[in-house]
């Protein structure tokens, strides 16, 4: 199968290279969108990642390319019009878990680095300056931690909370058994968020999550709070938790996902003007580290997504059932 392969880094090449199971791939660096869709002429397929943008004007241009099958590297689908997409004959794969650890691991990261503030401790260090003033932090172990989505990230987030000596409680539509054994409570959404020290986000983004953290909600938040996001970017209103921020209600706030992220997340601006002002009005917040979309960022968990893609293409090649198919 020819397969068009779109916002691609070295790393991207490395690994689906290493696992392709004998298709032809053509790389390209460029998102997908509709001004890059017609580079999609001549292919079978197209494989595809978090910010590449396939609404219904894009899927018309791959309909009229011949493309019948598009491959996402990712867990999300919320970036394709999916219903689209089956009404045009385009079938859609995700890798619905690649390693919920590695997200996971990563908004510990997160809840570490901003309670402890070691990045702030590095840069001093660095500069000569040993001084502790504004360093202190307070023990994780018999704090209150919220978590919302239990799924399989939001699983192994608890395992490690549990680890830490973390009082858990959660949220969630569909509550698991696995979860309740390790002493987690589960409530409604107020219950879990009115006095929780820190609140991290686990949950998918539908039209019902969608901004699921607003001023409404952010008022029922125990003021000083942590809130954590390694999910999707607009299940937090942005704007509302810079308000929550400067009025000190949002104690601290750790983004590995921003609802603007697309035009900024995986590039070198460094030499330019950003232009998006919310951005740079929380990365002003002394309070608040953002990293670029890199939870899911490690070696097993790229090569599972290589290798689960593959999986998917084979399947559709074959006449398979589709296990990771998307309706």
């Amino acid at each position: 199968m020819k397969i068009a392969v779109f916002s691609t880094y070295h790393y991207d090449e490395e690994f689906l290279n290493r696992y392709n199971t004998g298709h032809e791939l053509t790389f390209f660096t460029l998102a997908l969108n509709a001004d890059t869709a017609p580079l999609a002429n001549g292919f079978d397929a197209i494989c595809i990642f978090v910010n590449d943008k396939v609404d219904k004007a894009v899927l018309e241009i791959l309909k009229v390319a011949g493309i019948k099958l598009i491959v996402l590297r990712c867990a999300g689908f919320n970036n394709v019009a999916v219903a689209d997409a089956k009404a045009m004959g385009i079938t859609v794969v995700r890798v619905p878990a690649y390693s919920p650890e590695a997200v996971a691991e990563h908004a510990m990261a997160l809840i570490l680095t901003l309670n402890r503030k070691t990045h702030k401790a590095y840069n001093r260090v660095r500069e000569g300056n040993f001084s502790l003033e504004r360093l202190m932090g307070f023990n994780l172990h018999n704090r209150k931690v919220a978590v919302i989505g239990t799924g399989n990230i939001g699983k192994a987030f608890c395992k490690i909370l549990s680890g830490f000596g973390c009082k858990i409680s959660a949220y969630d539509l569909y509550p698991q058994d696995e979860v309740k054994a390790m002493g987690v409570q589960y409530g409604t959404l107020e219950e879990t968020l009115c006095d929780a020290d820190i609140v991290s986000l686990h949950c998918p983004l539908t039209p019902e999550t969608q901004y699921l953290i607003n001023q409404k909600t952010l008022k029922l938040f125990k003021h000083g709070a942590m809130l954590i996001n390694t999910s999707r970017g607009a299940l937090v209103h942005t704007k509302d938790a810079i308000k929550a921020l400067k009025s000190g209600q949002l104690g601290a706030l750790g983004l590995d996902v921003y609802e603007q992220e697309g035009d900024l997340f995986f590039h070198d601006l460094s030499e330019g003007i950003i232009q998006d002002e919310l951005i740079t009005r929380l990365i002003s917040f002394p309070n608040v580290l953002i990293t670029s979309h890199q939870g899911f960022f490690t070696q097993e968990a790229i090569g599972e997504i290589a290798r689960v893609s593959f999986a998917n293409i084979d399947a559709f090649c074959n006449g398979e059932e589709l296990k990771n198919k998307v309706d």
